[in-house]
C-alpha cells in the first residue's frame, strides 16, 4: 500500500479538503460561539480526546466501529450488541461524524466502551487518532469512504472490512466518475459485507475487488426496536396526549421540505372520516419544526412540538398532534402508527429507510422516489406490504383506502412482520466475516 501516499490524487484530495476547511473558518468560528458542545466535538475531531476516554481506549488494540450519522447507528446497534456478546472481552469503540449521531448513540448503542467523533481526514490528524486507538481492526458501517484514513490503516496495517454496507444510485454514479482513484482507495479494504445485489454491483462498479464482496443482507432487520410492549405505547400515547384507544393515529417519518403540505392535506381528508385522528410528523431535519407548525395551521391542522412538551412548556389544550423533533425516537414511536409515510419518497431524495415502520408491522406509504431503497422496497412491495404512489392525489386517496378498509391493513401488517422475519441474520453473517478477517490476521503474525 505504500504506492498510495504518493498517488497525485491524494495530493488533489488534500489539498481541496483543506480548501474546503479553510472556507468553513467563519461558520466554524461562529458555532463554537454559539453552539454548546462544539468545542468538544472541534476538539475531538483534530485529534484530542477527553483524558477518561484515552485512557479507557488507547492502545487498547480496539475494534473500532465507525457510523456515521443517525441511519449508520441504528444499523451498527445490532452490530455492536452482538459483537460484546461473541467478543466480550475486547475493547469496542464506536465513532460518529454528526451531532445527531452522537447523541443517538449514546442512546442506542449500549455495548460500546467509547464513543467519539471521527477525526476529520487530514492526514496528520488521522495518523494521531490512529496512532493513539491502535485498533486490530476497522469495521465501516455502511458506505465510510475516507481515503486518507482507510491509507494510514493499511499503512499500519490495521486490517478494515465494511459492513452493512450500501451505496445509494446517486453515489454511485458520483464515484464512477472518478474510479481510478475510488479503486485504489478501496483496495486497502480487504471484506466488503453489502446488503444487496445491488450495493454488491454498485462497490463492484466503483472498483471493489470482485473476490472480496459477498451479499449479508441488512443488520436492520435485526434491530430491536420492532419490540415495544403494551406499556410503553401506553406511556408514549400519555407522554404525546393522545387517549389510549385513538384511532387512527397516521406517522409521517423523515419528511422532507415541500412533503408536509401533502402530509397534513392527507390528514384533513382522515379526519373527515375519523374526527378522533391524530398525527405525528417527524421531520428529518428538526431545525424545520417551527416551520412545519406554521404550515399545519394553515391546513387547519394544530401541532405541538415534542421538544416542548418533554421540556415542560405548556402547550396548547387540544391540538390536532405532535412534531417529533427529538432525536432517537422514531424507531419506536412507529410502534403507535396505524398508517406510515416515509418521507424523502414525495421530494426527489430517494427515500429514507421503511425497515423501522416494517418491524413493527405497520401499513406503509411512500411516494415515486426510492432509488436509495431499491432492493428492500422491491421486497416489502413486492409482498403488498409498502405502496408507492405516483403524486400527492393518489397519496391522499391511498392513505384514506387503507384506513377505511381494515383487512387490506391487516395484510400489510401481516406482511411486513412476515418479511422482516424471514430476513433476520444479517447482524450473524457479518460478525463471522468479522471473526474470520480476525483469525487470518492473528494467524499470520
Amino acid at each position: 500500500m505504500k504506492n498510495l501516499k504518493s498517488h497525485p490524487m491524494y495530493w488533489l484530495y488534500n489539498i481541496l479538503l483543506l480548501i474546503y476547511w479553510a472556507t468553513l473558518i467563519p461558520m466554524l468560528i461562529y458555532r463554537l460561539i454559539r453552539e454548546e458542545g462544539f468545542y468538544q466535538r472541534i476538539k475531538q475531531s483534530i485529534g484530542f480526546l477527553p483524558e477518561e476516554l484515552k485512557d479507557k481506549i488507547s492502545n487498547r488494540h480496539a475494534i473500532w466501529v465507525h457510523a456515521a450519522s443517525v441511519g449508520e447507528i441504528v444499523a451498527a446497534s445490532p452490530i455492536v450488541r452482538e459483537m460484546r456478546k461473541t467478543h466480550p472481552d475486547e475493547v469496542i469503540i464506536v465513532s460518529v461524524v454528526t451531532a445527531t449521531g452522537f447523541r443517538m448513540a449514546h442512546q442506542i448503542i449500549k455495548g460500546a466502551d467509547g464513543i467519539l467523533y471521527f477525526p476529520l481526514d487530514l492526514p496528520y490528524l488521522t495518523n494521531r487518532i490512529l496512532t493513539i486507538v491502535n485498533p486490530q481492526a476497522i469495521v465501516l458501517v455502511e458506505t465510510e469512504i475516507w481515503p486518507n484514513f482507510l491509507r494510514i490503516a493499511a499503512d499500519k496495517h490495521i486490517p478494515v472490512m465494511m459492513m452493512n454496507g450500501r451505496i445509494s444510485q446517486r453515489s454511485a454514479v458520483r464515484y464512477r466518475m472518478i474510479t481510478f482513484f475510488t479503486r485504489r482507495v478501496l483496495s486497502t479494504i480487504r471484506m466488503f459485507c453489502m446488503q444487496s445485489r445491488i450495493d454488491a454491483q454498485y462497490i463492484i462498479d466503483i472498483g471493489a475487488d470482485p473476490n472480496k464482496v459477498i451479499v449479508t443482507g441488512n443488520t436492520k432487520y435485526d434491530q430491536t426496536y420492532g419490540i415495544v410492549t403494551e406499556e410503553e405505547k401506553k406511556r408514549f400515547l400519555h407522554e404525546l396526549g393522545f387517549a389510549e384507544g385513538t384511532y387512527p393515529i397516521m406517522i409521517a417519518g423523515s419528511t422532507h421540505k415541500g412533503e408536509n403540505g401533502s402530509v397534513y392535506k392527507a390528514f384533513v381528508k382522515i379526519r373527515d372520516h375519523f374526527p378522533g385522528a391524530k398525527l405525528i410528523i417527524a421531520p428529518r431535519y428538526i431545525y424545520q419544526a417551527d416551520l412545519i407548525v406554521d404550515e399545519g395551521l394553515k391546513h387547519g391542522v394544530t401541532m405541538v412540538k415534542r421538544s416542548d412538551m418533554k421540556a415542560g412548556k405548556p402547550v396548547k389544550a387540544d391540538y390536532d398532534g405532535v412534531i417529533l423533533d427529538t432525536i432517537g425516537e422514531l424507531g419506536r414511536v412507529y410502534s403507535l402508527g396505524d398508517l406510515i409515510f416515509v418521507g424523502g419518497s414525495l421530494a426527489h431524495i430517494g427515500g429514507h429507510n421503511i425497515l423501522e415502520p416494517a418491524a413493527h408491522g405497520k401499513p406503509i406509504v411512500v411516494g415515486p422516489n426510492m432509488f436509495n431503497f431499491v432492493e428492500i422496497f422491491d421486497l416489502l412491495s413486492s409482498r403488498g406490504a409498502c405502496v408507492m404512489v405516483k403524486n400527492e392525489k393518489e397519496f391522499i386517496d391511498t392513505c384514506l383506502d387503507i384506513l377505511i378498509h381494515p383487512d387490506r391493513a391487516e395484510a400489510m401488517k401481516r406482511s411486513c412482520i412476515e418479511v422482516v422475519q424471514e430476513n433476520q441474520g444479517a447482524t450473524r453473517k457479518n460478525l463471522e466475516q468479522l471473526q474470520q478477517m480476525l483469525d487470518a490476521v492473528h494467524g499470520g503474525r
